[in-house]
């Protein structure tokens, strides 16, 4: 299942931090109905029964949505449930050995930070790169900065897709025109806040503009 770049426009990194009295389930499905084009479940604290069940359950909402649906890390999990790919780190498994594991039909998403990361990332089989912290954030205490020079020099170097990842918000998204990125990929921004599909409406309509 390659990746199309339209499905990278709005991409939601799940958290479970901002819950308030609402499941993570409630605020992805809120997420979907203000247009978020892709979801990502990150889980640091579940144990393994609960993240699976969570896993499955967020499935159906974004086949339901026609939403592609991956998983942060844990490639076991991944093609345990069938979800439709997996996303690593630099520090995770290295990304030729997760293809392998993935077979040619899933989605590779890649984090990288520099020129070389993404390249080599790309010869190995990703399908898109996340590329950041591009501004300063708080959802990831170990989200190295990645200028704006950076990222444009990123997406010449490649052909896969690139999105943006960190402290982008419906406030500073239209600083990142221009630098060849497809979409954005955000945590607090849509997850912090109040309304969570309004949230995610407003920056979908803002990212439009810019790619």
């Amino acid at each position: 299942m390659p990746c199309d770049k339209k499905d990278l426009l709005l991409y939601a990194v799940t958290d479970r931090s901002w819950l308030g009295g609402q499941t993570l389930y409630e605020q992805v499905e809120q997420a979907l109905k203000g247009g978020v084009t892709f979801v990502q479940l990150r889980e640091k604290h579940l144990d393994e029964g609960a993240f699976r069940a969570e896993a499955l359950e967020i499935q159906r909402l974004c086949r339901e949505y026609r939403v592609p649906f991956v998983i942060n890390d844990d490639v076991a999990l991944a093609l345990a449930v069938d979800a439709d790919g997996v996303h690593v780190g630099q520090n995770d498994m290295e990304a030729g050995d997760v293809r392998a594991l993935l077979g040619p039909d899933k989605i590779l998403g890649v984090s990288a930070q520099t020129v070389e990361q993404a390249v080599l990332a790309e010869a190995r089989g990703a399908d898109y790169l996340g590329v950041g912290a591009v501004f300063p954030t708080g959802s990831k205490d170990d989200a190295e900065d990645v200028s704006l020079a950076t990222l444009k020099a990123i997406c010449g170097a490649v052909s896969i897709p690139v999105i943006a990842i960190g402290g982008i918000g419906a406030r500073n998204v239209e600083k990142l025109a221009g630098s060849g990125i497809v979409g954005v990929a955000v945590i607090s921004a849509i997850f912090a806040a109040q309304d969570v599909r309004a949230a995610a409406a407003e920056l979908r309509a803002k990212t439009e503009r810019i790619v």
